[in-house]
């Protein structure tokens, strides 16, 4: 990775004399082999830092995502590097462990890039996990075959809190490093994203000890031990923002922040719960990174659109159960959207998926709208509809020209 190199690569401010701080480190498997559970790589050359001057032109993606003018809706999808992918699962069988996946430098880079070298996205996410941060402030955990993610010692008690500390950024040096290079892979041709998850759902797994359906051990939290509750939240708070600072000045152009169980709250209570700590870190973010896109998604949002807005986030993600029009009437102009075909029309016939492609796109309107799923890729998609739905998008206009489509379906953009 040379420094000429870099200095082609777009800042993530994306402004005029504007500087970069890259910080330059280096992983391979080699030097960090993986034996199960996760243990921290042999100590490294101490990371260089430089200030480089990067060009005022923005991916597709972030001018959309600012509400700036553009000629297409951008597209990438949730979830766009996975099992769907028959070169992800041949990587797979090589590295059974997820944990080996995604917190191995160059693991996490050739999965990032298997979407982006078959179809050429606008945005390309670095390949991780809203847990990955947890064991940098104190929260080791285990990705079980069967349970999925098991913490073993959950934060229930004011005793439990003691083992939280300061998150450890050295902790996540595969996360910034894998950044850096994935910013450089796509040059300016796409966005490179990064995410977090929010304080409320990173603390339905540390309080339930991993996943749940019922949520009712911290749901019981809110009423029985708030204090206890919230100075876990604001813990995480603190720590999910830094960790996206560094995340942005390892090379990230735009933030998604996943509240992906904040729909499992009443209205009232998600504002109570929830909206606080994201408003906290959007400020605290906002203060350090003021031109880089935050995108906020929930999983079953219906009811939260209004409030989410309140946030302060650029962009409002959208699951597949909202209607885009209403969601539009909603929100108002003054906000993007990102959304929303439903995943599973990815299993339907090519021309279904073109046809509910115009329809988002025809009611999200011709501005501030990132065309995605309203959920991740499902496991067994085609990738041969995953391919067309990029096409498709590619060839939109919203002049209400449409390439390679005929005129009657592209008066649809109109």
């Amino acid at each position: 990775m040379s420094f000429s190199s870099l200095t082609s690569a777009c800042s993530s401010l994306g402004v005029k004399s504007s500087s970069l701080i890259v910080q330059l480190g280096f992983q391979t498997t080699e030097n960090n082999k993986f034996p199960g559970a996760f243990v921290s790589s042999p100590k490294r050359t101490k990371i260089k830092k430089f200030s480089i001057a990067c060009s005022s032109t923005d991916p597709l993606l972030v001018k959309a995502a600012r509400g700036d003018p553009v000629s297409r809706p951008p597209a990438w999808m949730m979830r766009q590097a996975g099992r769907y992918m028959a070169v992800y699962r041949k990587l797979a069988e090589k590295h059974p462990s997820f944990r080996e996946r995604s917190e191995i430098t160059d693991l996490i880079v050739e999965i990032s890039l298997q979407p982006w070298e078959a179809f050429r996205p606008d945005g390309v996410i670095i390949f991780s996990d809203i847990l990955t941060p947890l064991p940098a402030f104190g929260v080791p955990f285990d990705i079980e075959e069967v349970r999925g993610p098991v913490i073993q010692s959950p934060i229930r008690s004011e005793d439990d809190l003691k083992a939280l500390h300061p998150i450890d950024l050295e902790m996540l040096h595969f996360v910034g490093e894998s950044l850096k290079i994935l910013r450089q892979e796509v040059g300016g041709d796409a966005a490179v994203l990064g995410f977090v998850g929010a304080p409320w759902t990173i603390a339905t797994y540390i309080v339930e000890g991993g996943t749940t359906r019922t949520y009712t051990t911290i749901k019981s939290m809110c009423h029985t031990a708030p204090n206890l509750l919230r100075t876990l939240l604001s813990h995480l708070t603190k720590a999910i923002s830094e960790y996206i600072i560094y995340q942005v000045e390892s090379g990230a152009h735009c933030i998604q922040i996943f509240d992906s169980w904040g729909g499992q709250l009443p209205p009232d209570m998600w504002e109570q719960w929830s909206k606080p700590y994201i408003t906290e870190i959007v400020s605290v973010v906002r203060n350090k990174c003021p031109k880089t896109p935050l995108v906020l998604y929930i999983n079953g949002n219906g009811g939260l659109l209004e409030r989410m807005k309140g946030t302060g986030v650029d962009v409002i993600g959208l699951d597949w159960t909202v209607d885009m029009a209403d969601a539009r009437k909603r929100l108002g102009s003054d906000i993007s959207v990102q959304g929303n075909v439903d995943p599973a029309y990815l299993f339907s016939p090519l021309s279904a998926v073109t046809k509910e492609i115009q329809r988002v796109v025809k009611c999200a309107g011709p501005c501030g709208h990132i065309l995605n799923l309203g959920h991740g890729v499902l496991v067994g998609t085609p990738e041969e509809a995953v391919a067309h739905f990029f096409d498709v998008s590619k060839s939109l206009n919203y002049d209400g020209s449409s390439r390679n489509h005929s005129m009657e379906e592209s008066k649809l953009l109109v």
